[in-house]
């Protein structure tokens, strides 16, 4: 568990946690010797707070912090080469931003899935327009492919929960 107050910019909070990931999944290539072992493998990095996104006045994305937050860990995890993680992030009331999802779950191949099978989106410029949702969402996708987290109203509201697991 690596708390329960964390917050800062959703973008930034996800490439810590992409961060960790990675310092976790090179132990693996290293047999489990590293300067900063923080867990065995496999692990799951738990925590809880809420982040924040600044949107500029122009933007006409949909979202909210968790979808920002999952796509923004999704781009990190691409570029890096990471395929053996998958973090989520939802809100524990049921509901993220102005969107019927709670958050969203991906791993490292989730941008490449995305985009070959939905032609015309693409991450970087979703992450641009504050627009998550719309990347994530596909009312054709089947449970495989499904990347939002939709719960409907839970009526509690703890905070948000991000997990990180690294096989």
């Amino acid at each position: 568990v690596l708390g329960t107050r964390i917050d800062g910019e959703a973008s930034v909070v996800a490439g810590t946690y992409v961060a960790m990931a990675e310092m976790l999944s090179q132990q693996r290539e290293h047999h489990g010797v590293g300067s900063y072992q923080i867990a065995g493998l496999p692990a799951a990095l738990i925590a809880g707070g809420e982040t924040v996104v600044t949107i500029p006045a122009e933007c006409n994305g949909k979202g909210g912090r968790n979808q920002e937050l999952a796509l923004s860990a999704a781009i990190k995890l691409k570029e890096i080469g990471l395929r053996d993680v998958v973090i989520a992030s939802c809100g524990t009331d049921g509901t993220d931003g102005p969107t019927d999802a709670a958050g969203a779950i991906v791993d490292g191949a989730s941008v490449d899935r995305i985009e070959q099978t939905n032609t015309g989106r693409c991450a970087h410029d979703a992450m641009k327009n504050h627009d998550a949702y719309h990347f994530f969402h596909d009312d054709n996708a089947d449970y495989r492919s499904h990347h939002l987290i939709q719960t409907g109203p839970t009526g509690t509201n703890v905070a948000d929960v991000m997990i990180t697991l690294i096989k």
